[in-house]
């Protein structure tokens, strides 16, 4: 018999002791014994319901355990995800510095552009006068 079992047997020998000394407490008090016993039987159902066995409590450690598990689970995914952001920041932050690389190129070809033209405003200009004095 271990230590667990006989700490039960004294919870039940506790029980079957404080169920009879109510009992004889009501019916001392001139409470009719089918009334008492009906009451230390309503008291014994409420206690059996709501008090949890040894059995119940170990259910729920091993529940919490599990659950805790899961949360250790769900922080490792989390800091995955949080990398994956981070990796993500930093292609947009590439992204962006292309992109201004783009823009300066294209200012450029645009002042390339502007000059080009120009230039060949001013030759076809000077074509054209020089036409007009040869005629």
């Amino acid at each position: 018999m271990t230590s667990a079992d006989s700490s039960e047997d004294l919870t039940i020998v506790a029980g079957v002791v404080s169920r009879y000394s109510l009992y004889d407490a009501l019916v001392s008090i001139n409470v009719p014994n089918d009334k008492a016993r009906a009451v230390v039987d309503a008291m014994e159902r409420d206690l059996v319901s709501t008090i949890a066995t040894k059995a119940d409590l170990q259910l729920l450690r091993q529940e919490l355990v599990t659950a805790l598990a899961g949360r250790d689970e769900m922080n490792s995914d989390l800091g995955s995800l949080r990398n994956e952001i981070a990796l993500v920041r930093s292609d947009t932050t590439l992204v962006r510095n292309e992109m201004a690389l783009v823009r300066k190129d294209m200012e450029l070809l645009s002042t390339t552009m502007t000059v080009r033209l120009g230039s060949m405003l001013i030759v076809e200009l000077g074509l054209l006068f020089a036409a007009l004095e040869l005629t």
